[in-house]
């Protein structure tokens, strides 16, 4: 690693590069902004300048609760190049949410945008809004940058410093903070970049939420590393996915199968297909038809990866010059080893299911641990070993990876394991079937009665008795679900997930 921090990444590019577009961001509305590497840098030292004026120091907490654009990237940046810790958050999340994440990441000063305001009344902190608002009372953080000077004697950062906390989404706990520094983010991008060949010439498209590791960890950081240019769009919009990427150039996406599910929902314009894109990198599984008619339509190749906020970079993916196994999640990436354990934490047969856990040196290739909750910490990482709670199977002819299920999506019916995505794959494979989502309950005499909801392809028919007919056909007894509820969505989190425990609240 040839640098000591992302502000001494930023700097050496933004030197190398200083007419050279770096972000282009599409608000709501569809305007378009730009900054070049050299204006983006000195508006990052003029914020950083104006979060030193506030008393922010090196260690202290900074909460954002914005939406992608111009100002997280800013902010982000900015908050680093003080030492002090970004804490991204999700501006759909509640005020009791917001409540806890504040109160619990000891944030300091608070960046979010008007409308967001009423979440934050309860904190005697300071506040910092983007977009400036006609009439409205308030500090403007573009104003404040407009009037700074740049901040010129910056602290001393080491690689170990932290840089950041973001929290992942509880089911039935609190969210807990994943702790980064910037030896993480470094990590993340060079082995990212080097990965997936990103060059100059790039273009990744971010339209994940960027409060999610997703967009920092696979598109900014190694885009950043190469000396190439980030588009970004506020929200997420499926029929104009492809549209926004021609439109801003862009040359590598990063979805999950959720949003790509959204975008083979709409009408189809062909000439989406003439577009710039090289790759597509995308988390969980879709189905064949899925897949193909994804990549027919729109000429760009998909490739599955598998990680989390706690690996940082990707430890699977499958690989670039594979083009028939669209099913496995891959082989091991980015240094990192990955063993398959029992519930004794000892490594399993090859072919056999066991949690995937992944090998990386804390606070360096893997998260430095959970904020404030060293028993989770402790029980997450043990060894150097980051247990994921994720499960998958290795096959013993190319030794390549296949994932099952979440840990906490294994059922057990009767003495028998059973897992969700199994289920879902036989039903997913009815012609009337768009997407599945299986949970279980607890039963009296079963252990667990298992139910699954189920979106019908647009003017499919079919009923819950001939879905569960159509499982009997094609799995053992034990596996099939009791019932099968037709629904028109499902509840999913920002970045496209199920909530499958909000979903047990429907039976």
């Amino acid at each position: 690693m040839n640098y000591q921090s992302v502000p001494a990444l930023l700097a050496e590019k933004s030197a190398e590069n200083p007419d050279k577009e770096f972000v282009l961001v599409e608000d709501r509305h569809g305007e378009i902004e730009t900054m070049t590497y050299r204006e983006f840098q000195e508006n990052v030292q003029r914020l950083a300048s104006v979060l030193s004026g506030y008393g922010i120091q090196k260690g202290d907490k900074v909460l954002l609760h914005l939406p992608n654009g111009s100002a997280f990237m800013l902010s982000w940046f900015a908050i680093l190049s003080i030492g002090a810790v970004m804490v991204p958050t999700n501006i759909l999340s509640t005020r009791e949410e917001m409540d806890y994440l504040t109160s619990h990441s000891e944030s300091k000063l608070i960046i979010t945008e008007k409308a967001y305001e009423a979440k934050f009344t309860a904190f005697d902190l300071p506040l910092l809004f983007s977009r400036l608002g006609s009439g409205q009372e308030g500090i403007w953080l573009e104003e404040e940058i407009r009037k700074s000077t740049t901040l010129q004697n910056l602290p001393m950062i080491l690689p170990e410093d932290e840089a950041a906390i973001l929290y992942t989404s509880g089911t039935t706990s609190k969210p807990k903070g994943v702790v980064l520094t910037h030896y993480n983010y470094l990590h993340t991008g060079q082995k990212m970049s080097e990965h997936l060949g990103y060059q100059k010439t790039d273009r990744p498209l971010i339209v994940l939420p960027m409060f999610h590791g997703n967009g920092q960890y696979y598109m900014a950081m190694p885009a950043l590393y190469a000396g190439a240019s980030i588009a970004i769009t506020e929200t997420f919009s499926a029929t104009n996915y492809m549209k926004q990427a021609k439109r801003m150039n862009a040359t590598i996406g990063s979805l999950f199968s959720a949003p790509i599910k959204m975008i083979l929902k709409k009408e189809y314009d062909p000439q989406d297909a003439e577009n710039k894109m090289r790759l597509i990198i995308y988390a969980q599984a879709l189905t064949d038809e899925q897949y193909t008619l994804f990549t027919e339509r729109y000429q760009v190749p998909l490739r599955q990866l598998y990680g989390m906020t706690e690996t940082v970079a990707i430890p699977l993916m499958r690989p670039l010059n594979d083009t028939l196994d669209h099913l496995t999640i891959g082989e091991e990436v980015c240094g990192y080893r990955v063993i398959l354990r029992d519930e004794q934490r000892k490594e399993v047969e090859i072919g056999e299911e066991g949690e995937i856990t992944v090998y990386g040196q804390p606070g360096m290739t893997i998260m430095k641990e959970y904020f404030k909750n060293p028993q989770a910490t402790e029980e997450t990482i043990q060894e150097n070993w980051l247990y994921t709670g994720d499960m998958a199977r290795k096959d013993p002819a190319t030794g390549r990876f296949y994932f099952v299920d979440r840990k906490k999506d294994m059922m057990k019916r009767a003495g028998e394991n059973i897992a969700a995505g199994e289920v879902e794959a036989v039903l997913n494979e009815h012609e009337a079937v768009f997407e599945s989502a299986v949970v279980s309950v607890p039963d009296p005499v079963y252990e667990e009665a298992i139910h699954a909801f189920v979106i019908l392809k647009e003017g499919a028919s079919v009923n819950g008795d001939e879905l569960v007919e159509w499982c009997k056909e094609r799995m053992a007894k034990f596996k099939v679900p009791q019932e099968v509820h037709i629904t028109e969505e499902f509840p999913r989190t920002s970045v496209g997930k199920i909530q499958k425990h909000q979903m047990k609240k429907w039976i």
